[in-house]
């Protein structure tokens, strides 16, 4: 997949995951790759950046399986700015696609 679709879309991706349940990094890296090629270095980074943003709360959890956990937790911030990326990406996706539709000159 091209990196750049990727970066634009990675922040959405982790949002996502986290209004579901609050995650610890390495899952984040590991339920993301799954269905995207990404790495651990592309993840911290982001989640930094969310966390200085206020979109995103950590906090450590023991751990069965070695030492505590960092867990990361949206703000209230961060379930609006996870409503409005799905919107403009759910938007966005039917627009291109209309345009991919409408193209004559398409092989398939």
């Amino acid at each position: 997949m091209n990196i750049q679709f990727k970066k634009g879309v990675l922040e959405l991706c982790v949002l996502s995951m986290l209004v579901r349940k609050d995650c610890y990094g390495y899952e984040l890296v590991y339920e993301i790759s799954k269905r995207i090629d990404i790495s651990e270095g592309t993840i911290y980074p982001l989640l930094r950046r969310l966390k200085e943003e206020g979109l995103m709360s950590t906090y450590l959890q023991e751990s069965g399986e070695g030492p505590p956990r960092k867990y990361y937790a949206l703000t209230d911030q961060g379930r609006q700015k996870e409503r409005e990326l799905r919107d403009e990406w759910l938007n966005f996706t039917v627009s291109v696609g209309k345009l991919l539709e409408a193209n004559p000159n398409a092989v398939h």
